[in-house]
């Protein structure tokens, strides 16, 4: 009985929707967070006529937007129930749009907006922002972690070579259009997480521009009507990332055989790969495969070494590759792959989709052919269900009946905006949204071939829903340098962000891939980049798009064994890693962390971007910069221990010896997974 009247007191006890949801005098308030004021210099709307300019060269897309009008909009009506809050905004006399706020049935909040007048494709809201919040996520970013005091466009394409218009890189790389800019991304996603413990999700993939620059708000802008704004709080950011991967969706467990060690990036053909597995093998690399990206063929052009673009195995490079992958499967080794969402027009595949009309059209009506570089493509039209079925066949018939394990499937940010597509559907809020539909097409192609938990297949490209249809990222084409925009530190932030707009499982190329412009991957590049690598929830390697120019490890003795001792921790740390992936599938916790997801009580933790929190129990600071023998890093309140001497550490800055092999690493005393972090230094570490 006295149970029950807990029970019962715990419901009497649930907040009304007037608790949580508030309204007066121009303040919408939720859960006692501000979520807009209107005063009278200060309106929280706006609508406006635009008409844009892109053009798209490569993936790369220079975007001007000619606005024609912008007005103002002021509340001029209000109607306030029990369960919702109606707010009419005007100019003037006239009313111009409608917005209801109301809770769903988990409590989150969501605004939505009915337009009154028509013809307006501009939309900007202004929300509550205090001087000192720190502001997260917007799909990854890698050049900033803290968003606050910039603006981000949200759209996706090539983030571009450099990414810094300082740079000399940049520069040169600009006059061929491939420069980048610090907002530039192939995964832009309209989420946001506040340090004030909320989050922001807006379901649209219109193009749109996030401006974190106002003490005062934030400014939301859309080219078009937003369907829904939803915001949720928590009381720690452990729990409102959970909230927000409830809403967003989950990756599943990676297969158990990426623990085996790491999947080997290597080209040439089965005899070249069995050459350079078995001189790796020799010398204690741990390898769990290879990922051969040429299994379909190359192609040379000025920018390197490309591939041939229509999916299938070639027979000169890879004899009989379906019976070379039972071989090397029973070796313990799995084969991996490389598929787009393109074909090139060069190839019989081209000719026998193009006359199923398989894909997207150009004004004329012909096949929409996209500049890929010295080569054209056909886009395979995601909109058309035939077209959809077509190309999840070809994933399962030429890639997983083959025995195939898994593969990058790259692209997903090319769609250009002048395209018709089968549905009519407008290709400039369908670009955002193609990554979401390359992903659900790979995912189908593994569900309906009952291989969940067996294949792992990693992107690129991502927007808001892939989480639910990607296992794992990786961070893109970083330049094989030290720049901390494009090269090995970029992916640090890479990580953490998307991490906090709910995607747990990234990792990046190891050594980098972007070789221009007199850019070549250095040794110790590639030795600082692997021992991240072992730090990372899935390890792999990539010769580049110029292999032959730059660096590999199986060419050096030295490397090589490196590379067995960084391959070896990584299979030993296979416990811990197991359970902080297993966290990320059950809770959406990201296997790399902002330090202040554990440590909110330390200011210092908000603003830390080249460091990370691997799970709970570690804390790895990469080396990013060349010829360093130590390294200054940051420790929040708890008692650490270095993983390689064992010495003790406090809070505070510290300066680290950090020789090759070393990279700063350290554990909680307290973790429970004590005796692996032991048994590590055991092992590996010095006296």
């Amino acid at each position: 009985m006295f149970n029950e009247i807990m029970k019962w007191s715990v419901i009497e006890m649930k907040p009304t929707v007037k608790e949580i949801l508030t309204y007066h005098d121009g303040r919408l308030t939720y859960n006692d967070h501000l979520i807009f004021m209107q005063q009278k210099a200060s309106p929280i709307l706006f609508l406006g006529r635009g008409n844009a300019k892109i053009d798209m060269y490569r993936g790369n897309f220079d975007i001007n937007d000619q606005l024609t009008d912008k007005v103002p909009l002021f509340i001029s009506q209000t109607d306030v129930t029990e369960a919702k809050v109606e707010l009419t905004f005007s100019f003037e006399t006239e009313q111009y749009l409608k917005l209801t706020a109301k809770l769903d049935q988990s409590q989150r909040l969501n605004l939505t907006f009915d337009l009154l007048k028509s013809d307006w494709n501009r939309f900007w809201i202004r929300l509550a922002a205090i001087t000192d919040e720190k502001i997260y996520g917007c799909g990854e970013q890698l050049s900033y972690f803290n968003l606050r005091g910039r603006h981000f466009p949200l759209w996706t394409s090539e983030p571009g070579v450099g990414r810094n218009k300082r740079m000399q890189t940049t520069q040169i790389a600009d006059l061929d259009h491939a420069g980048g800019d610090y907002y530039n991304t192939n995964f832009p996603q309209t989420t946001f997480i506040s340090s004030q413990k909320y989050y922001c999700h807006v379901d649209s993939f219109l193009y749109a521009d996030f401006d974190f620059s106002d003490a005062q708000y934030h400014e939301l802008q859309f080219w078009g009507i937003p369907k829904t704004l939803t915001f949720e709080t928590a009381t720690t950011f452990v729990d409102l990332t959970k909230r927000l991967t409830e809403l967003l969706g989950r990756q599943p467990v990676l297969p158990d055989w990426t623990n085996n060690g790491v999947v080997l990036g290597v080209q040439g053909g089965t005899d070249r790969v069995v050459k350079i597995t078995k001189r790796l093998l020799a010398r204690d690399v741990k390898l769990a495969g290879f990922w051969g990206q040429d299994w379909q063929g190359v192609r040379l052009t000025s920018f390197g070494k490309r591939l041939m673009w229509h999916w299938q195995a070639d027979p000169t490079l890879y004899p009989q590759l379906h019976e070379q992958i039972k071989t090397w499967n029973q070796q313990g080794l799995k084969f991996l792959a490389y598929i787009n969402p393109y074909v090139a027009n060069d190839t019989e595949m081209f000719k026998q989709a193009a006359g199923h009309h398989y894909f997207a059209k150009n004004n004329l009506g012909e096949v929409y052919l996209v500049d890929f570089g010295e080569f054209e493509c056909g886009v395979v039209d995601f909109t058309n269900p035939a077209a959809f079925e077509w190309f999840k066949t070809v994933i399962k018939t030429n890639l997983i009946d083959q025995g195939i394990t898994g593969w990058m499937a790259d692209f997903g940010e090319y769609l250009p905006t002048d395209v018709v597509l089968f549905d009519h559907s407008d290709p400039m809020e369908m670009h955002n949204k193609w990554p979401l539909l390359w992903a659900k097409c790979n995912y189908e192609a593994v569900h309906e071939a009952k291989k969940d938990g067996e294949i792992v297949y990693f992107m690129r490209a991502g927007t808001a829903g892939v989480q639910k249809y990607t296992p794992l990222l990786w961070a893109g084409d970083q330049s094989v340098n030290w720049s901390l925009d494009d090269g090995l530190a970029a992916t640090i932030p890479a990580a953490l962000s998307v991490g906090m707009s709910g995607f747990g499982l990234s990792h990046s190329d190891i050594g980098g891939y972007t070789s221009l412009y007199g850019n070549i991957r250095s040794k110790e590049l590639f030795m600082r980049w692997a021992e991240m690598g072992s730090f990372l929830p899935f390890m792999r390697t990539h010769e580049g798009n110029r292999p032959d120019d730059n660096f590999q490890v199986y060419d050096d003795d030295e490397a090589i064994d490196h590379f067995a001792r960084c391959s070896q921790i990584f299979v030993d740390l296979t416990p811990y890693r197991k359970a902080i992936v297993k966290e990320n599938h059950e809770d959406g916790l990201p296997v790399q962390r902002p330090l202040f997801m554990h440590y909110e009580d330390d200011p210092q933790t908000y603003d830390i971007q080249y460091e990370y929190l691997f799970g709970s129990d570690l804390l790895v600071a990469p080396v990013y910069k060349a010829d360093q023998k130590r390294w200054t890093v940051y420790l929040p309140d708890d008692k650490w221990i270095h993983l390689w001497s064992g010495q003790a550490f406090g809070q505070g800055q510290h300066l680290i010896e950090a020789p090759l092999g070393e990279i700063p690493v350290f554990y909680r005393r307290q973790s429970k997974f004590v005796a692996i972090f032991k048994q590590l230094k055991e092992k590996y570490g010095n006296d």
